[in-house]
């Protein structure tokens, strides 16, 4: 049965989950996860925060994607409307059985339904997803089997949170522009707004994961993952493992929950960010790294879950056209300067990073060889 008049996180938190993976966690308060690191730590390293409204909006942009690589984004332009109408169509979705969500979508690949297993070469997590075609074209299409008795509601929420979200999005990447100079103001923009562009959106959903019920009597429903599970160190569960995204840029946003955390640059400390459902969480992809030459950083983020209360996020990767050149803009070199990659297409880069592991550098491949970690073959 799809639910429509309850509140999304209400329909979801209920979904009984399998209990033997989460087993494994020692910490399963939704407090829990946001206490990754230290407090002295976090005092030291605050997520960046940029109001796009503000006149201080370009440097404090150009910087948080140097050190950071990622920067929570307030006063973007986008109505809340748009946001909680498709979470609540997410909703309805996520909340079918997992046998009505697979007979109505064909699994991931790399479009469609996914549940658990993330991507073709092992990697998996306590998540279960839809992975679409950013273009209103497939959309409309796919609208009909997500939502058939009422496509049109899944379809308007949909593109209208894309179209306002790449609208940001692009506004985004051309105050980027203008901090580094670089002479054309859409230098970075341009490639989201070709026709061609690869841009895809993914909604994810983290079911809860309750470690004491015994769930057993209860009809396993959409959110009754398979048997397996991977863990950090510390026996949290890990629900999107650590991970760069490829593209040039990608744009998140969630429901109130936790479970977010970026690396730092020390390569080693993980930083929870704080959930936000009212903002969006820019971050820097491997494609705009390469751009910038090795200024911005792509930074790797990782998911962990486990809670008591569902998490629904929304993502949009804005990617360029598939033969599009990803080389660092010239007029970013200083005199002399050369390039810290090979120069290669989206689509080669893109062909590379679906043969890898989830959390695999797909960037070392494509470093100039004075620069290659030397156990990396091409």
């Amino acid at each position: 049965m799809v639910v429509q008049s309850q509140p999304a996180a209400a329909v979801l938190d209920r979904i009984p989950s399998l209990t033997k993976p989460c087993k494994q966690i020692h910490h399963h308060d939704d407090d829990e996860l946001m206490k990754s690191i230290s407090a002295a730590q976090i005092t030291k390293k605050n997520i960046p925060i940029v109001d796009l409204a503000s006149p201080d909006a370009i440097p404090l942009a150009v910087k948080a994607c140097e050190e950071f690589g990622f920067f929570k984004a307030v006063n973007h332009g986008v109505p809340a409307e748009l946001m909680t109408r498709l979470e609540d169509e997410a909703t309805r979705f996520f909340s079918l059985t997992t046998s009505e969500k697979e007979n109505r979508v064909s699994p991931a690949s790399p479009f469609g339904y996914g549940n658990k297993r993330i991507g073709p070469n092992g990697d998996v997590g306590w998540v279960e997803y839809l992975l679409l075609s950013a273009t209103p074209d497939y959309i409309s299409h796919i609208s009909h089997a997500i939502s058939p008795q009422n496509p049109d509601a899944f379809r308007t929420a949909a593109t209208s949170y894309i179209a306002a979200v790449k609208r940001m999005t692009c506004r985004v990447l051309e105050l980027l522009a203008e901090g580094l100079k670089v002479g054309r103001r859409d230098a970075f923009s341009r490639l989201l707004e070709d026709e061609k562009s690869d841009s895809y959106f993914r909604l994810n959903h983290y079911p809860p994961c309750p470690t004491t019920a015994d769930d057993s009597s209860h009809d396993q429903p959409a959110a009754a993952l398979p048997l397996m599970s991977s863990t950090t160190s510390t026996g949290k569960l890990i629900g999107f493992g650590e991970h760069t995204d490829p593209q040039i840029i990608s744009v998140l946003r969630s429901n109130n929950t936790a479970g977010l955390q970026i690396l730092l640059s020390d390569g080693t400390t993980w930083l929870s960010v704080p959930p936000d459902s009212h903002s969006f969480f820019i971050n820097v992809g491997d494609s705009l790294q390469v751009m910038t030459n090795g200024r911005f950083k792509s930074v790797k983020h990782r998911v962990l879950a486990g809670g008591m209360k569902s998490r629904i996020s929304m993502i949009y990767f804005g990617g360029p056209a598939p033969y599009e050149k990803i080389t660092p803009l010239e007029s970013l070199m200083d005199q002399g300067e050369e390039s810290l990659y090979e120069e290669f297409t989206w689509w080669e880069y893109k062909k590379a990073a679906y043969r890898s592991k989830l959390g695999d550098n797909r960037l070392a491949v494509f470093k100039r060889s004075r620069s290659r970690d030397p156990t990396v073959t091409l």
